[in-house]
């Protein structure tokens, strides 16, 4: 994607400017992101251009999708940023004496395309490897977690019903309708390694065997995890069980007990962080769309640059040495 030339329109004449953070925040992205390699997962599925007119590049839909993903944009409020923001057009390499920001429905279509052919879940992976590369690898403990995502409850829609994949559940005193994220979070690199999504109904421990890759020797995780030792051994065989023991009415915890507890929680505290940027930061606290399949496509892309994100100060060594 050529970047390089600008034209007017692009040029400022303002004597007084500031990097803001945002703007800050792209140029590192921008530095560490593997385009290329993103570019490669896509570039079998979009368009080349043969048959009608010419595709938009591949590379600034990339980017303006990953735009969508950490301000937590609509399609049409992407199309609506890009006109209003310097700094993302400037990322996306937008000159708009040259050309105009693609529109939502070509937005829109992009996003489609990455859910038909799950290459959401292909870009995790990608990134992941490129990770790996980079000397961040997935080492031998894991951290299980998951957390809802609210859906609408509301009937008042043209369908007139509920998403029929989303689920109430209790929690607390609470009863939330929505999904959960569920992940398994590297204990000492603290990157998201799986992903799976789920109506909000499930129970955490039932994903264990989807959420341990196999090499584990310690599995971390609340007391939502606890019980499973057979389930955690039969998935990564030579895995103890870490996870935080249990109150139960009759049997309230001992001081012993506790005291592990909190030694454990600062380990699996860990999975927060990855929690916090996604939700916290990129704002993924209700879902977009309606189904578990589209939604678990954005979690996967999400993932993703939560772990660039988590990485982002060694991956920016890297790039400087």
């Amino acid at each position: 994607m050529d970047r390089e030339q600008i034209s007017l329109a692009n040029a400022t004449f303002e004597r007084f400017s500031k990097t803001t953070r945002r703007a800050a925040f792209l140029d590192e992205m921008d530095r560490i992101v593997p385009w290329k390699e993103l570019c490669d997962v896509i570039r079998p599925h979009y368009p080349g251009g043969e048959i009608g007119r010419v595709p938009i590049d591949l590379e600034r839909m990339i980017r303006i999708h990953f735009l969508q993903q950490w301000f937590n944009l609509s399609d049409p409020g992407a199309e609506e940023a890009l006109y209003d923001s310097v700094s993302m057009r400037r990322f996306a390499g937008i000159d708009l004496g040259v050309a105009r920001v693609p529109d939502e429905t070509t937005i829109c279509k992009f996003r489609h395309r990455l859910e038909k052919h799950q290459l959401g879940e292909q870009l995790f992976k990608r990134i992941n490897a490129y990770l790996d590369k980079s000397g961040i690898k997935v080492r031998t403990g894991t951290i299980v977690d998951a957390t809802i995502i609210h859906a609408p409850s509301s009937t008042k829609n043209a369908s007139e019903e509920r998403d029929p994949e989303m689920h109430s559940t209790k929690k607390g005193n609470q009863w939330y309708f929505g999904m959960k994220v569920h992940i398994g979070v590297d204990s000492r690199e603290r990157i998201i390694h799986t992903v799976a999504a789920t109506a909000a109904n499930t129970h955490d421990s039932k994903m264990i065997p989807t959420l341990l890759h196999g090499k584990e020797q310690r599995v971390y995780g609340d007391s939502a995890y606890r019980g499973q030792r057979d389930v955690i051994r039969a998935h990564a065989k030579h895995a103890r069980d870490f996870t935080n023991k249990r109150a139960y009415r009759n049997a309230p915890l001992s001081d012993a007990d506790k005291e592990t507890n909190r030694r454990k929680s600062g380990v699996r505290s860990y999975v927060e962080h990855a929690f916090g940027i996604m939700k916290g930061r990129f704002g993924f606290q209700k879902v977009r769309y309606r189904g578990i399949a589209k939604n678990l496509n954005k979690i996967n892309v999400l993932a993703a640059l939560v772990n660039i994100v988590i990485c982002r100060k060694r991956l920016l060594r890297l790039s400087t040495a």
